[in-house]
């Protein structure tokens, strides 16, 4: 039995709260269980300077753990981001570009922060998945403003945690897990199923490859539940500012 009475190949809640902000072009708060992160997109009317001219856009994204985020306060990195956080918001970006047309989205940038408000496991996972969406919602409303002719997004994009605890492979693994797993995966792909990152590791125990294709497809069955929750809610337009 999980900490949480979950079954192993169950997602702990998953909500999206769209709009949670109205200053950026696209907010949403994301939970997975006691996980929360705040994703904002914001667009610039310009580009990396390396990157003028070419008639292509650019989306990055930045990410940090919040003081209060954790049983112990988290120190604010004022003096540059830190390895853990300069590999997450490379991945974030990596995630993101992979499903947006960079022709299509013209000479911007887009940013998107994912802020950890509270972190139980996961907050890699879950800032690719509200920044997803907070992303769609940006480009949404240039469209709807007419600076945009085209979305730039082709398809939508999740993630999500899975690993061995037990030696039973498990979906969505939340911190008391993640600290205990055997093997710890992140797995990132498209709607369409294709793969655009696998981290695995094995923390105490090498994983055979039956197991790894138990975890693939465990975090496969995951991201396509969490892929139809980001579809019902950009179906509609994001709401007027």
């Amino acid at each position: 039995m999980r900490p949480d009475n979950r079954a192993a190949d169950e997602l702990r809640p998953v909500s999206f709260q769209r709009d949670f902000t109205t200053m950026a072009d696209g907010s949403v708060l994301v939970s997975f269980g006691n996980t929360r992160v705040l994703c904002t997109a914001s667009i610039d009317d310009d580009v990396p300077r390396w990157m003028r001219g070419s008639g292509k856009g650019w989306v990055t994204a930045e990410y940090s753990m919040l003081p209060g985020s954790t049983p112990e306060r988290v120190q604010r990195e004022t003096r540059g981001a830190k390895g853990r956080t300069q590999e997450i918001q490379r991945l974030i970006g990596r995630s993101l570009r992979a499903i947006c047309d960079m022709e299509k989205l013209g000479e911007r940038q887009v940013i998107v922060d994912c802020d950890v408000l509270q972190a139980d496991g996961g907050t890699r996972t879950a800032s690719i998945c509200g920044g997803y969406v907070a992303l769609h919602d940006a480009l949404s409303r240039r469209m709807a403003g007419g600076e945009l002719e085209v979305h730039p997004l082709v398809e939508a994009c999740a993630a999500i945690s899975v690993g061995i605890i037990d030696g039973e492979p498990r979906l969505d693994l939340p911190y008391i897990e993640d600290a205990n797993a055997e093997t710890d995966m992140n797995v990132v792909m498209t709607e369409s199923g294709h793969f655009v990152e696998v981290q695995g590791t094995a923390e105490r125990a090498a994983f055979t490859r039956s197991e790894l294709d138990s975890l693939l497809g465990l975090a496969e069955q995951g991201i396509r539940e969490i892929i139809a929750m980001q579809k019902l809610i950009t179906a509609s337009a994001p709401g007027n500012r």
